[in-house]
């Protein structure tokens, strides 16, 4: 990997080399530490997307499972908004599962071993407890592209058929992923030159990117996926889930956006019913 060049407040040049993890869990060990300010650096968004989330949870649902909760602060302040009494973190980094592992319980496993008939051995000697094979949650989230995270598209869709299985009959799964035509966070050319290759080369493998962050005295980076409307809904009617509205958030200022080349995509699913989806609620 190449060096990264940063200027310092004296306007002279240090070359830092960046510290990159193939595995996202090793990053999110090594990222814990800057996760709060990480986390401050996107507070309008991520602020947005709780936001609407809060607002489309009725008032007698009364479980929460967050898959990829990190140190759990985001599910923790919506559980409270919600009166949300049980609450369950799905978080696979040792060093992000004991942050949160004294707020709440904490199943210190990856997404896609929540159908495991074996939970419960999955994590023994992890924070909190490792599972239990037959729960099911009224509000089931995963959030800040934790998805884009997950290594290939059938391993993706093993972790929405997992999570599928853990919804409650009337539960919500709300999904927000990273918009690989968010024009506004990416810029037109970049933008433009995804679509281009898009239309040219259909690949599931044209979303993938390197994901890399600041953290003060270097860069951490790992690898990661971006996706279109079209990779998500496939995703999800092989899961046996259903969409009942997509929304559109800026990923700059956290606002509700008209046209999806305007921010990061939000998405609400519940489990198919034999009713047809196709009039759920989206922007463009």
């Amino acid at each position: 990997m190449t060096a990264a060049r940063t200027v310092r407040p004296d306007n002279t040049i240090d070359t830092v080399t960046p510290e990159h993890f193939d595995d996202p869990v090793t990053a999110y060990d090594r990222l814990a530490a800057h996760y709060p300010a990480l986390s401050r650096r996107r507070e309008r968004y991520l602020s947005g997307v709780e936001r609407e989330i809060v607002s489309r949870v009725p008032p007698d649902n009364r479980s929460l499972l967050d898959v990829g909760a990190g140190d759990g602060a985001r599910a923790l302040r919506m559980a409270s908004r919600l009166g949300i009494e049980r609450i369950v973190l799905v978080e696979p980094s040792r060093t992000m599962a004991e942050k949160a592992a004294t707020h709440a319980e904490v199943w210190m496993i990856r997404a896609e071993a929540l159908a495991e008939p074996g939970l419960r051995d999955l994590a023994p000697d992890g924070p909190g407890s490792s599972g239990n094979v037959t729960e099911r949650f009224d509000v089931v989230t995963c959030l800040w592209n934790v998805l884009g995270h997950v290594p290939g598209v059938e391993t993706r869709l093993r972790v929405l058929r997992a999570i599928a299985h853990r919804l409650t009959p009337q539960g919500r799964l709300f999904l927000d992923v990273n918009h690989r035509y968010n024009l506004r966070a990416y810029g037109i050319f970049a933008t433009g030159a995804r679509w281009i290759y898009d239309l040219v080369s259909r690949k599931e493998s044209n979303g993938d990117v390197l994901a890399q962050w600041n953290v003060g005295d270097t860069f951490v980076s790992t690898r990661g996926h971006v996706f279109v409307d079209g990779e998500i809904m496939r995703l999800a009617e092989a899961a046996g889930l259903e969409l009942e509205e997509r929304l559109v958030i800026d990923y700059g200022d956290g606002r509700i956006r008209r046209f999806a080349f305007q921010g990061n995509l939000l998405y609400l699913f519940r489990l198919h019913s034999p009713m047809d989806s196709s009039s759920a609620a989206h922007t463009s």
